[in-house]
């Protein structure tokens, strides 16, 4: 069946059973149990109670709640307090984002019209849009919301602003007649007004053919209904999880059997290995995860970059595609006049035609109308000329409006004691009506005019006639004998920090795609001038391409291309998804509707703050508050930069915490007693992981952060030689701390003694593993060691707290402590420094092994 863009006027009304008259009211009520109301259906809604709950179900989180019940077994009941503030904490944080989340479709019912001037049984009367049916002729006019789907059966100079349904930013000028050509774009079905778009200029008639969830903004509201997309960094965490709970039920086990092996008292090594357990489990996890987060969101909204989800900061770091809106993102939306041709001896006329042939509005604001106008008004504003001046020297005396038959504006002025024509539009339809000394001319004008659009130049072409004698009527009949006045170029020139933003994405192996309702010629001119595509033009497809290919063509063929232009949300939103097939990380730039579902279904959406629209906004995760391109390169380093840290965090506290481990297991078996106490524990866990922990997450981004290649989407938390490395760390740890243990054995020291000693070793080498872990592979002393002033004061303030515990005799019998003297400090210090060593050795050989360095 062909779509009601293809028929004839008759035709539709015919295949709607309605006529010009509208609706009987006697039809109403079939008509009304058949189609239903003309509005989109409420989102559904979580509970508050499910929303809560949800927040309970990460594996991470449960691992943290078993081990609060292990504290409390075990008998630390502030270690159980400490962990359960954090699993609240996190609770609380989730709940209040999802919460104020999934708004879209609701933003969407926001949009529709809610009255209509409407047509039945021949007499017009305004009705709730709600109650509107297919068949029912409306009445439009300048400011109306559409409030349905329809097809135009009489239009008046009519434009509908478009933008956020197609992404197309200028005024569209609509049509009655059939369009024959299948064109599955809304944008190009000029004949159709769309739901939710909004009528610019003039009237019209037209008879609705679709409601509610047929229209395309209805489509695209169920196509909002996809549910939610776990980000890299959840991915990768949940993976962590389920690993952690395994190894932390294996090392329980296996300190149980050993100890049982060696009759041990069965409760006494239940406890043992329940401490273990606490001490294996990195419980300031989840809380550094979102501190770094948060601390991320706030440097990105200094840069301009709002974050509406926090595991959105992370994502960014981990994308591998940018697909990006092109008009205002890419480009500055503000249309310029960028090449300017004047016939000779007329330059003056033609700023004068540019600044009076319009329909510009002067305002407080500054110039109102469509964008193409106001850049000509503005380019004659810039070159010396003015409004007043021009008024006073040509004074308007009427006016033909651009129609899309004719395609041409004509203004009709005083000229001193004659009057004057001045003539704008299309080059193809000004040379029609060009005078016969210029028919010689007009080839060589109309291939100007090609070179120019090929470069993706909007252009007019300028034209005047001279009058001795007043018109009898001032018509289109006029519009003949014309002399050429000159031509002009506009485009939406791209933003200059654009073009080395996109280079640092080539640089970063991030690859940049145009996803655009504009026409290909400017999509592709634009994706040039930026360096994005060759001037070969390949990787350049349209939506009547895609719908040629199969999913399993274009699953082959999309790492290939580079720019789409005239494409449909329905396309927009396969194009992600089959990105995302391939296993890339896709952020998706957006500000109309018509992006909202491809937002909504990027690993990260990104919404436009200026020119986006709300639904586009509620459907995000990010906001760009300048809506330019090269904001989220920022951004993406700033997510490169927090996954590092992340990662830095993760080395260290579990370096950290298997050096407790294997302290705690190894001295029994080499003949020495309990290295640590549970208290020891505790503060260790505490004080010594979470302080420097904590000043990891604000590290500075490494310097080469943005020319390494993406991190690979199936990669873990562990990739790059984090397993070995963390083995190897904990053990060089422990055996320092083991050493001490031997030294003070031989030396007679007293049980008391010798785990105070152990207690400040661990203390000492972590702090120094800290130190270490601040670059992935760059050696602990170099330009940036004292980057990171919260380093060094976490550093300096752990050993104040660690030398008060030790040697402040009131604080000695809580935490099990005995003051150390200059000889015990002094080997602790020792074994410290050849601790820091062996482990840049390590990193040393990691860079070899893993970076090629």
């Amino acid at each position: 069946m062909q779509a009601f863009y293809q028929l004839s006027k008759e035709a539709v009304l015919q295949q709607l059973q309605t006529s010009l008259t509208g609706l009987d009211n006697d039809a109403i009520p079939a008509l009304r149990n058949r189609f239903g109301a003309n509005t989109l259906p409420d989102a559904k809604q979580k509970t508050k109670l499910s929303i809560l709950i949800s927040q309970f179900t990460d594996v991470m989180i449960i691992i943290l709640v078993i081990a609060a019940i292990i504290s409390f077994v075990s008998g630390e009941h502030t270690d159980a307090f400490v962990i359960l503030a954090i699993i609240i904490a996190n609770a609380w944080m989730g709940y209040s984002q999802e919460h104020s989340a999934e708004k879209s479709v609701r933003m969407l019912q926001q949009m529709a019209a809610q009255y209509a001037m409407v047509v039945r049984n021949n007499n017009p009367s305004k009705i709730e849009a709600a109650q509107l049916l297919p068949g029912d002729i409306i009445l439009l006019h300048a400011g109306d919301i559409v409030p349905a789907d329809a097809r135009l059966l009489d239009v008046h100079s009519l434009k509908t602003d478009e933008s956020s349904l197609t992404g197309e930013s200028h005024s569209v000028e609509k049509i009655t007649s059939i369009i024959t050509a299948h064109t599955p774009i809304p944008g190009d079905q000029l004949n159709m007004i769309f739901k939710g778009t909004i009528v610019s200029n003039g009237s019209a008639k037209a008879v609705v053919t679709a409601i509610g969830m047929n229209t395309e903004i209805g489509k695209i509201a169920g196509m909002l209904k996809q549910g939610p997309y776990k980000t890299p960094l959840q991915r990768r965490l949940a993976v962590f999880s389920k690993q952690l709970a395994i190894a932390v039920i294996v090392i329980c086990l296996i300190v149980f059997g050993l100890g049982l092996w060696h009759g041990e008292a069965p409760f006494t090594m239940f406890l043992t290995a329940l401490s273990l357990a606490v001490a294996a489990l990195p419980e300031a996890l989840p809380a550094v995860i979102t501190i770094a987060l948060a601390q991320g969101a706030r440097r990105m909204a200094i840069q301009k970059a709002l974050i509406r989800k926090l595991p959105a900061v992370e994502t960014l770091g981990s994308v591998t595609y940018i697909c990006t809106d092109k008009t205002g993102t890419l480009t500055q939306n503000i249309m310029t006049v960028e090449k300017i041709l004047a016939a000779e001896g007329q330059e003056e006329l033609l700023r004068h035609a540019m600044i009076l042939n319009n329909e510009v509005r002067f305002s407080e604001d500054g110039l109102l109308g469509d964008s193409t106008e106001t850049a000509l008004v503005k380019y004659a504003l810039v070159n010396g000329h003015s409004k007043e001046d021009a008024d006073k020297r040509l004074p308007l005396l009427a006016k033909l409006p651009f129609d899309s038959d004719r395609m041409r504006m004509s203004t009709f002025h005083q000229h001193g004691s004659k009057w004057l024509l001045l003539v704008k539009g299309a080059p193809a339809k000004m040379t029609e009506v060009l005078s016969e000394q210029y028919k010689a001319q007009i080839p060589a004008l109309l291939n100007t005019n090609r070179e120019w659009a090929s470069e993706g130049l909007r252009v007019l072409f300028f034209a005047y006639k001279i009058f001795d004698d007043y018109p009898e009527q001032i018509n289109q009949a006029i519009e003949t004998g014309l002399d050429f006045l000159g031509m002009t170029a506009m485009i939406d020139p791209p933003r200059e920090e654009v073009i080395e933003a996109i280079r640092q994405c080539k640089t970063a192996g991030i690859k940049t795609v145009m996803i655009t309702g504009d026409q290909l010629l400017t999509a592709t001119a634009i994706a040039e001038r930026l360096g994005m595509l060759d001037p070969s033009g390949k990787g350049a497809k349209t939506g009547a391409d895609l719908d040629k290919l199969s999913q399993e063509t274009f699953s082959k063929e999309v790492e290939n291309i580079t720019v789409y232009a005239r494409v449909s949300p329905a396309q927009k939103l396969l194009i992600v998804k089959t990105l995302q097939g391939n296993g890339e990380i896709v952020a998706m730039t957006g500000d109309g509707v018509n992006d909202a579902p491809s937002l909504k279904q990027a690993d990260i959406g990104v919404a436009m703050g200026i020119t986006g629209t709300d639904v586009s906004k509620e459907s995000a995760d990010m906001i760009l508050l300048d809506d330019n391109f090269a904001t989220i390169v920022k951004a993406v380093k700033e997510g490169r930069r927090i996954y590092e840290n992340i990662r830095k965090f993760i080395l260290y506290v579990l370096s950290c915490n298997l050096a407790e481990i294997v302290t705690i297991f190894m001295a029994p078996f080499l003949g020495m007693a309990l290295p640590l106490l549970p208290i020891h524990i505790l503060w260790i866990n505490l004080v010594t992981d979470g302080l420097p922990g904590l000043a990891l997450v604000a590290e500075p981004a490494e310097k080469d952060v943005m020319r390494r290649s993406p991190r690979e989407p199936k990669e873990n938390l562990f990739a790059g030689g984090m397993v070995p490395r963390i083995l190897i760390s904990g053990f060089i740890m422990a055996a320092a701390s083991l050493f001490i243990q031997w030294w003070a054995v031989n030396r007679g020291y007293n049980i008391r003694m010798q785990q105070t000693m152990v207690f400040t070793t661990l203390c000492f080498v972590q702090l120094g593993n800290a130190l270490s872990v601040r670059s992935v592979f760059r050696p602990l002393i170099s330009a940036q060691l004292f980057a990171n002033r919260g380093m060094w004061g976490a550093i300096i303030l752990t050993i104040i707290l660690q030398s008060a515990i030790v040697h402040i005799p009131f604080l000695q019998p809580i935490f099990k402590t005995a003051s150390l003297g200059f000889t015990e400090m002094g080997i602790i210090l020792m074994a410290t420094l050849a601790c820091i060593f062996c482990i840049e050795v390590l990193k040393s050989v990691y860079r070899k092994i893993y970076f090629k360095a």
